[in-house]
């Protein structure tokens, strides 16, 4: 797991369309502390303009959940304990997370926050190691209860959830054709009656694969692409393990499955994700390299 993904994925050929065409309308900003992007088919101007309004308002809603660097949810979590009364959306991305952890056989773990911040200012990261366990926290809808000194991060599938929300929203004003790029892409419809493309680039930033994307989503994890410190990779195994992987991307229907599965399956054997993806039937892989 880490807490800031590298980004991988570039929108590749997103303007391209037939001479004729309406040119889409762009909105680029930013979304859990990341760059991101969204090509919008069929939108005249000032629609576009308040709709892009709503797709702001709408992100502040998401980090006011899910963001280290506010006093969101999250952060009350981490600092108190315990969150009383979690918001319906906080409780399905608690469950989403559960399911990953338990597919995953545990490399998928959102309390790795201890060790990646021990990591980071080097901390004693055997007792960090040691707080590492989603089982042991208690969810329910009246209150979410972290074990004493546990702290969570949701950097690996808050961002696909933005993605999500954002699709969503645009989806609910009858919008079918579109973009979004919050550090994971979803895209929906065509693209000027084509697919939408999507470039795969390795840490180093060279292009290893183009993959057409019609209503679905697509995450991508290097665990080498942004590191803690000067050596440690950004995304670590609860045990302690090493990576078994450079660079993966895993296709879903909605992209906060994807973010998570990409960034467990970084940390898993071929077998171990076979498995994983028996649960997720809809997943898969595009590149394990």
């Amino acid at each position: 797991m880490h807490r800031r993904r590298f980004l991988t994925i570039a929108a590749a050929a997103t303007l391209a369309r037939p001479a004729r065409a309406a040119a889409p309308s762009v909105w680029t900003g930013r979304a859990m502390g990341a760059a991101a992007r969204i090509v919008l088919h069929g939108a005249e101007p000032y629609r576009a303009q308040r709709l892009f309004a709503r797709v702001e308002a709408e992100l502040l809603r998401v980090e006011a959940h899910f963001s280290l660097h506010t006093d969101s949810a999250l952060t009350r979590l981490n600092r108190d304990g315990r969150l009383t009364h979690p918001a319906p959306e906080v409780l399905a991305l608690f469950d989403l997370a559960s399911r990953v952890h338990a597919a995953t056989g545990g490399a998928f773990d959102p309390s790795i926050q201890p060790l990646w911040l021990a990591v980071a200012t080097g901390g004693d990261t055997v007792a960090a190691r040691a707080l590492v366990d989603w089982s042991r926290l208690r969810i329910g809808p009246d209150e979410i209860a972290l074990a004493p000194g546990q702290s969570l991060t949701f950097n690996g599938i808050a961002q696909g959830h933005a993605a999500d929300r954002i699709a969503g929203l645009l989806r609910a004003e009858d919008f079918g054709d579109m973009l979004i790029d919050m550090g994971e892409v979803m895209a929906l419809g065509r693209n000027g009656g084509r697919a939408w493309q999507a470039a795969i680039a390795a840490p180093d930033g060279a292009e290893i694969a183009r993959i057409g994307l019609t209503d679905r989503a697509l995450a991508t994890s290097s665990p080498t692409g942004t590191r803690i410190g000067a050596a440690a990779p950004h995304i670590l195994h609860p045990a302690g393990l090493p990576a078994r992987w450079s660079t993966v991307a895993v296709s879903a229907p909605d992209a906060a499955t994807a973010d998570a599965l990409s960034t467990a399956f970084c940390l898993m054997g071929r077998e171990e994700i076979n498995a994983a993806l028996a649960a997720f039937h809809a997943a898969r892989i595009e590149i394990l390299s």
